[in-house]
């Protein structure tokens, strides 16, 4: 059985894009995105949750999130969970729901979190070229275990070659489209 599996590379290049996009959704923008406040976890009933597995998180207006609380005893975890989560953001307490104002971000807010994004971005990158040179050692396996001959193996070298690089091109795409965002350009 050959070593080399395109459609493998591929879907392992394709999880290193859709990775990055998380991430990149979970930097602030100035705007209300419900995925900002993903990476929150609450403590309740003796474990650590996902905020979204104990209350619903919506964004009524542009500078506004809204935080349902199922139950009313995990409202004052969840306020401390989003306080100390690192986020900036002050929650007001209404009762059952917790109202997040979105900031005005400053420039040098910005600047930190354009530079987050190249970074997000950047191991992004690494992972693609991790999975192109296994790519790489695979054929050259194949090759030598007699799957296919040089020929063969410098055309699927190629094909690997044009997903790396389509790939990356749609890193650099997405983190670009980020920064720009961010800085408010």
């Amino acid at each position: 059985m050959p070593a080399y599996d395109k459609s493998d590379l591929e879907r392992r290049m394709t999880g290193a894009v859709e990775s990055l996009k998380h991430d990149l959704g979970g930097l602030r923008t100035g705007r209300a995105s419900v995925t900002l406040l993903d990476p929150v976890n609450v403590v309740v009933y003796g474990s650590s949750m996902p905020l979204n597995q104990v209350a619903t998180v919506s964004a009524p207006e542009p500078r506004m999130l809204s935080v349902q609380v199922w139950d009313k005893t995990n409202v004052g975890p969840v306020e401390k969970a989003i306080r100390s989560a690192g986020l900036g953001l002050n929650p007001i307490n209404d009762g059952q729901t917790l109202r997040l104002p979105i900031p005005d971000l400053t420039e040098d807010r910005r600047k930190e979190l354009a530079k987050l994004a190249n970074q997000y971005a950047e191991k992004a990158r690494i992972a693609v070229r991790n999975v192109r040179r296994d790519g790489m050692d695979s054929l050259k396996t194949d090759e030598k275990k007699g799957v296919f001959g040089e020929d063969e193996r410098k055309r699927n070298e190629t094909e690997v070659q044009k997903l790396t690089d389509t790939t990356i091109a749609d890193l650099d795409a997405a983190a670009g489209a980020k920064e720009k965002e961010i800085l408010g350009k």
